[in-house]
């Protein structure tokens, strides 16, 4: 991975909501006065959604006392706490700039009244929970190496030679087990080809 997008990964939000063109939506987004903090709404239609990655970006339009305002959002940004969806539209092209010239009812979308207003978030990144991942790991190790030594264990028991010691978690043993049996195997054809003759 590049170290530019390395980065730029670990700039992502983990969620983001799902956003469509011609919904109407409320923008919580975080605003610092001197030492305060606060949270700031802005409700209204996304006119335009551009860009992918850290730069992603969705622009909203409001009409505040007879003026149009528009207000572009980073989808990554920090400062922007939530979006809330308030109305899903109908929209059939990727930029709404023709609401501009509108005033009144026709500035806004036709409602899909079919869809349901569900938040729903899209899972970018999944939270990394290391204790289960460990155990999990512990287990499958664990499990196959106890089965192949009682495999070869037995197998050993029926060769005609004395075979040594078996230990589960040694691997240079189970390679010199693994040798031993297969001589244990040549060593009993030997003896079953002499009995033939």
């Amino acid at each position: 991975m590049d170290i530019i997008k390395s980065i730029e990964h670990e700039q992502l939000k983990n969620k983001i909501p799902d956003l469509h063109v011609g919904d109407t939506v409320k923008v919580h987004q975080r605003i610092k006065e001197g030492n305060r903090e606060r949270i700031q709404v802005f409700e209204g239609i996304i006119i335009k959604k551009q860009g992918g990655g850290v730069n992603a970006t969705f622009t909203v339009r409001r009409v505040a006392y007879g003026v149009g305002v528009e207000k572009t959002f980073l989808v990554h940004s920090p400062m922007v706490e939530k979006v809330e969806l308030v109305r899903v539209g109908r929209a059939r092209r990727a930029k709404l700039y023709y609401l501009r010239d509108r005033v009144g009812k026709s500035a806004k979308t036709k409602e899909n009244l079919a869809a349901r207003i569900e938040n729903k978030e899209i899972t970018l990144k999944e939270d990394m929970v290391e204790e289960p991942v460990e155990e999990a790991v512990e287990e499958t190790v664990q499990e196959p190496v106890a089965e192949e030594t009682i495999e070869t264990v037995e197998e050993v028991a029926k060769a005609p030679e004395e075979a040594p010691a078996v230990e589960t978690e040694n691997p240079v043993v189970e390679e010199t087990v693994d040798t031993v049996k297969e001589e244990a195997v040549e060593d009993v054809k030997d003896e079953t080809a002499k009995e033939e003759n």
